[in-house]
């Protein structure tokens, strides 16, 4: 099969590995990690990448290397091709195989925040020293008694968590990134844990084993939406 992959850039290592091997010929579109926390603007993103494919068309599948991502791929369509998305809350689900380990690691240890190597290599908000930098750049602009303040609302949400789980699909050296995610969590006194990862979930979207209970296909016409249940998304 002929597939266009469209994703987050937080997985660019993953699907660039595994659509290599793969026995189909996989094009691949990466967006900007991040996206999720405008919901609007990933939609809009997506849905430009997706109507670009119609204009070419010659596809068999459009396929979306995205979770419901804060709703993010609410209400995407494709007028020729059919959408394939995985039943998934947000990129994690990827690197732990399926959305039921997701629901468990999430009811065991709700405080747990998850690292992996594209979240490392893509987002600074992890990294201390993008903090000190943003520190140094509030207290330029607004002052030293303002920039604290400022500062101490931004990482409020550290509050809500207590451990780091570092996970990865293991095909790459991954000592730094480890390293890394030991240092953020001694540094905001988090637990450390390793969790291994799963890559059946990126293997078989790229493979095109598309079962309606890991995968919801999006028949062209039809429309991606939340089903605020067990299946997260349906049509």
């Amino acid at each position: 099969m002929r597939l266009l992959l469209i994703a987050c850039k937080v997985l660019y290592r993953e699907f660039c590995y595994y659509a290599a091997i793969s026995r189909n010929l996989v094009e691949l579109s990466f967006l900007e990690q991040g996206l999720h926390n405008e919901p609007a603007k990933l939609r809009e993103r997506a849905q430009a990448e997706i109507d670009a494919a119609d204009e070419g068309g010659g596809y068999d599948a459009i396929l979306l290397g995205y979770g419901l991502c804060s709703n993010g791929v609410e209400g995407l369509r494709s007028s020729k091709h059919k959408l394939v998305v995985p039943r998934a809350h947000d990129c994690i689900t990827f690197f732990l195989g399926s959305k039921e380990r997701y629901a468990a690691c999430f009811r065991e240890h709700p405080g747990t925040y998850w690292y992996t190597p594209g979240w490392i290599e893509t987002n600074g908000a992890a990294d201390k020293p993008r903090y000190d930098a943003v520190y140094r750049e509030y207290v330029a602009k607004y002052g030293e008694d303002n920039a604290r303040y400022l500062f101490e609302v931004l990482q409020a949400w550290i509050e809500h968590y207590d451990r780091a789980a570092y996970v990865d699909l293991g095909f790459c050296d991954n000592a730094r990134y480890r390293e890394h995610t030991k240092g953020v969590a001694a540094e905001r006194r988090w637990e450390y844990v390793e969790v291994d990862g799963d890559p059946r979930l990126v293997i078989d979207l790229l493979e095109g084993n598309w079962d309606s209970e890991r995968f919801l296909v999006v028949e062209p016409g039809e429309a991606v939406r939340a089903s605020h249940d067990e299946c997260i998304l349906r049509v």
